[in-house]
């Protein structure tokens, strides 16, 4: 059984985390109710509710390292169920920021390259490119056919554009693109 042992850094990283998420951690009654309703909770290896737990303790390299912050969709149904307001999900946010800037081993790098592929295809047109997305990251992940079949019938079905749609003012895009690297 792991020992914890908690240092003064244990208290900066609460700290910091509630910081940057703008959550109050503290509020965590460890109700289950954002794990109960995370609809990807059954895959993580650490529970969205243990995830603050850990974090309140100061386990920021257990934590940094999980898979349970890369498996968060951010789809906010914890945020939402959670009754004492705790945004789990832009906490979800800030620990995967944090796992980036400090380089530590990421537990799901596909995942993060799937992210990447999402955000410079904003970039790019504005809005997203489904189709150059999936082309991408499969390239990047040198996985070619697992769902080939998948994409064929999207496609058929005209679920994915073959060129993208742009926005009108890529400038107003490229200036929040600019904020958001002026604001890390």
């Amino acid at each position: 059984m792991d020992t914890i042992k908690l240092t003064p850094a244990s208290g900066n990283f609460v700290q910091t985390v509630q910081e940057k998420s703008r959550s109050d951690l503290s509020r965590c009654w460890h109700c289950l109710c954002c794990s109960g309703g995370c609809p990807f909770a059954k895959d993580m290896d650490f529970l969205p509710n243990v995830i603050i737990r850990m974090v309140q303790m100061g386990l920021k390299e257990k934590v940094l390292t999980s898979s349970a912050i890369w498996l968060c969709v951010g789809c906010n149904t914890c945020s939402m169920e959670c009754p004492n307001a705790v945004d789990m999900a832009a906490m979800m946010d800030t620990l995967r920021r944090m796992a980036i800037e400090e380089k530590v081993k990421i537990a799901e790098p596909a995942v993060l390259s799937f992210h990447q592929k999402v955000i410079d295809s904003i970039s790019r047109y504005g809005r997203t490119h489904k189709l150059e997305i999936m082309m991408r990251y499969k390239l990047s992940e040198k996985d070619f056919f697992s769902d080939m079949d998948l994409g064929l019938r999207m496609l058929s079905r005209r679920k994915l554009d073959l060129m993208p749609s742009k926005v009108k003012n890529k400038q107003q895009i490229q200036a929040l693109f600019k904020l958001a690297e002026d604001l890390s």
